[in-house]
């Protein structure tokens, strides 16, 4: 079963993102929302997710601070940054994290979800 955990604030984009998963992922899966990462952050050790999908820009805590903080004991998880910023400095900030797969822009796109999953 691949564990899929999705940490973003906007509805929107985490019923958009859930959607494409749903319908581009060819494995029997689990999806885990959080609309903030305080939550994820307490309750993700016992998830122990395959795949992270992260915001940015949320309140109380942001990814980056939710990135100085996570540190998975079992598995590291594939974390991919979604962002309506295309700013390069938030680009190059997250080529700083081990943990972080890729940066990408929202909307999220079909063929990233395919080439995540495929």
């Amino acid at each position: 079963m691949v564990k899929i955990v999705l940490i973003d604030d906007d509805p929107i984009s985490t019923f958009v993102t859930e959607k494409l998963i749903s319908k581009n992922i060819k494995v029997p899966f689990e999806i885990y929302k959080y609309n903030n990462a305080v939550n994820a952050l307490k309750e993700i050790p016992e998830i122990d997710p395959n795949y992270l999908f992260l915001d940015l820009n949320m309140p109380e805590m942001t990814g980056w601070d939710f990135l100085e903080e996570f540190h998975p004991k079992n598995t590291n998880p594939e974390v991919y940054i979604l962002s309506s910023s295309v700013d390069e400095r938030d680009i190059d900030k997250a080529n700083n994290y081990s943990l972080v797969k890729r940066y990408l822009s929202k909307p999220l796109v079909k063929k990233y979800i395919k080439t995540i999953f495929n």
